[in-house]
């Protein structure tokens, strides 16, 4: 997997492709928290994602609230792979999903 943090736009954005899993987990955390310090909102691209585990939805869904407490803008796009959309799906997490 790999994730890459855009601290030049606002939102945020951070792309992450390949398999989203618990080995990530540590890099999408310190990603997710690094956006959200800047104050600036933050767009999560799961389009080159082949496949994503309950680690990281859960870390998603912590950065969406924490984002949502601050009055920050969070979006989650990238739901069109059908793997990736049902993952979400099953969670029982729920997200707010957008484009940006």
């Amino acid at each position: 997997m790999s994730v890459t943090l855009h601290r030049n736009g606002t939102p945020c954005a951070i792309d992450l492709a390949g398999e989203v899993d618990i080995r990530s987990a540590e890099e999408l955390k310190q990603a997710l928290v690094n956006a959200l310090a800047l104050g600036r909102g933050l767009c999560v691209d799961l389009t080159a994602a082949i496949g994503i585990d309950v680690t990281a939805l859960q870390l998603l869904w912590a950065a969406e609230r924490e984002a949502r407490t601050n009055a920050q803008e969070f979006i989650l796009k990238g739901l069109g792979s059908a793997t990736i959309a049902s993952s979400v799906t099953h969670s029982g997490l729920m997200f707010r999903v957008g484009a940006a």
